[in-house]
C-alpha cells in the first residue's frame, strides 16, 4: 500500500511528496544499495526477456483482449479460456503491470483523505482503520488536510482537484454547521464522512449528545449535584461541544440539578488547558466534587492539577473524560469510549462498497460509544454531594 501526502501546492499540480517518515503507519525509508559493476559473466550471460500480454496471448491461444478479460475477472470469458488463459500466464511466468490494469479499468485504485488536522488522536485513530481495509483490498491513499473545518470551499475545491486521481473521497471532520444532515453541493466523486452524516453520502458518527447524557448521568448516580463541564466552545468550529454540552445539561435539568455558570471552564481540549481549567475551578469559593471533561486529554491535565495541589481523585474529585485513549487505562481514568478505529475501517469499507455499487443508496450508521468505569470516579464525600 503507497500512502501520499498531497499540500495545497501538489493539489494545484505544482508537486507531489511521500508521506513523511515520522508518520505512524510507515518504516524509515531504506538507504539505497550500490549498483554492482557488471562483471565478464554479466555481460556474457543474456538477460532473460520479461515475458508480456502479447506471450501469454500467443500461449494460450487467443485473443490480447481476451487475455486481459480473463485476468481481469471479467465475466465474458468461457471458465475453460480462463483456466488456459491462467495456466499460459504462469507457466511463462507473466505478471500484469499494475498500472496498465488500472488505466484499462478506468479506475485509479486510489482513495483521497481530507481532514481539518492529522497530529490528533482521533484522527491517527480513523487513519489506523482506514489503511486497515484499504491496503487489504488493494487500494492506495492520497492525504490533504483542508484546513480548518469551517473552509467550506477549499474543501469543494480539493475535491474537485482530486478528480480522475483518485476513486472516492473520505472525510474526518469537516462539519458543516448544521444541526441536522446537511446537503453537499453535486461532488465529481463519491463521499463517505467519519464524525458527521451528509444527506446523499455515506458516513459513520457516534451520537455525542446521548454519549454526554450518559457520562452525566453516571456522576449524577454516584451522588454528585456540584457538576463542572470542562469544554471548548471554539474547538475548529465543531459542532462537538455543543452537542456534548447538551447531553450533559439534559442529564443534569433531568435530575433537577443545576448548572452554575461558573462551572462551566475552557479546556481547549489540550492537556495544558485542561490543567489551567482544573486550576481555576479549584480556586473557586465552592469548587465542584466532580468534573466532566469532554476528551481524555483534558481529564489527564485535570488530574495532574489534582495531584499537584494534593487534591484526592476520586476522594476530593470525581473526574469523568471521553474518547478512552490508550494511556486512560493505566491512568484510571473513567470515560466514555469511542471506537474510531472501527469507525474509520467501517468507514473505507463503505466508500469501496459504493464505487462497486454505485447505485446503492448512502447509508449512515452510528458507532456505539460505551461507559467505562475506573478509579477516577467515585461518590462525593459525605456532605459535600448535595449541594447545588
Amino acid at each position: 500500500m503507497r500512502i501520499v501526502l498531497l499540500t495545497r501546492a501538489t493539489i494545484s499540480g505544482r508537486g507531489t511528496r511521500d508521506l513523511p517518515d515520522t508518520h505512524p503507519g510507515m518504516m524509515e525509508p531504506k538507504a539505497r544499495p550500490r549498483r554492482r559493476k557488471p562483471t565478464i559473466d554479466d555481460v556474457a550471460r543474456p538477460r532473460r526477456r520479461k515475458p508480456t500480454i502479447d506471450d501469454v496471448a500467443r500461449e494460450a491461444g487467443v485473443s490480447v483482449a481476451t487475455v486481459s478479460r480473463a485476468l481481469r475477472g471479467l465475466p465474458s470469458v468461457a471458465d475453460s479460456t480462463r483456466r488456459r488463459v491462467v495456466e499460459a500466464a504462469t507457466r511463462l511466468r507473466y505478471q500484469a503491470d499494475p498500472s496498465a490494469a488500472r488505466l484499462a479499468s478506468g479506475r485509479t485504485m486510489t482513495i483521497a483523505l481530507v481532514a481539518p488536522f492529522f497530529g490528533t488522536w482521533h484522527t491517527g485513530e480513523a487513519l489506523a482503520g482506514i489503511e486497515e481495509v484499504l491496503s487489504d483490498r488493494g487500494y492506495d491513499l492520497l492525504i490533504t488536510a483542508s484546513g480548518l473545518a469551517s473552509d467550506g470551499d477549499h474543501f469543494l475545491e480539493t475535491v474537485t482537484a482530486l478528480d480522475r486521481r483518485v476513486d472516492g473521497v473520505l472525510t474526518i471532520d469537516l462539519y458543516r454547521h448544521t444541526p441536522e444532515p446537511a446537503p453537499l453541493p453535486a461532488l465529481p466523486l463519491p463521499v463517505v464522512t467519519i464524525g458527521e452524516l451528509l444527506r446523499g453520502h455515506s458516513g459513520v458518527a457516534i451520537p455525542d449528545e446521548e454519549a454526554a447524557e450518559r457520562a452525566t448521568r453516571h456522576l449524577l448516580e454516584l451522588g454528585h449535584r456540584r457538576i463542572a463541564l470542562m469544554t471548548s466552545p471554539t474547538q475548529n468550529a465543531s459542532p462537538v461541544p455543543e452537542l456534548r454540552e447538551k447531553g450533559f445539561r439534559r442529564a443534569m435539568a433531568d435530575a433537577d440539578a443545576g448548572v452554575d455558570p461558573s462551572l462551566v471552564v475552557d479546556g481547549r481540549f489540550e492537556l495544558e488547558g485542561g490543567a489551567e481549567a482544573m486550576a481555576a475551578l479549584l480556586a473557586l469559593r465552592r469548587p465542584p466534587t466532580a468534573v466532566f471533561c469532554l476528551s481524555d486529554l483534558m481529564a489527564f491535565g485535570a488530574m495532574q492539577t489534582c495531584r499537584e495541589l494534593s487534591v484526592a481523585v476520586p476522594g476530593d474529585m470525581s473526574i469523568m473524560g471521553f474518547d478512552d485513549q490508550e494511556v486512560a487505562s493505566a491512568a484510571g481514568l473513567t470515560t466514555m469510549r469511542q471506537e474510531v478505529r472501527a469507525m474509520g475501517a467501517r468507514a473505507a469499507s463503505m466508500l469501496i462498497d459504493r464505487l462497486e455499487k454505485p447505485n446503492s443508496a448512502a447509508v449512515h450508521e452510528q458507532s456505539g460509544v460505551e461507559l467505562v468505569v475506573r478509579a477516577s470516579t467515585g461518590p462525593p464525600r459525605p456532605g459535600r454531594g448535595r449541594s447545588g
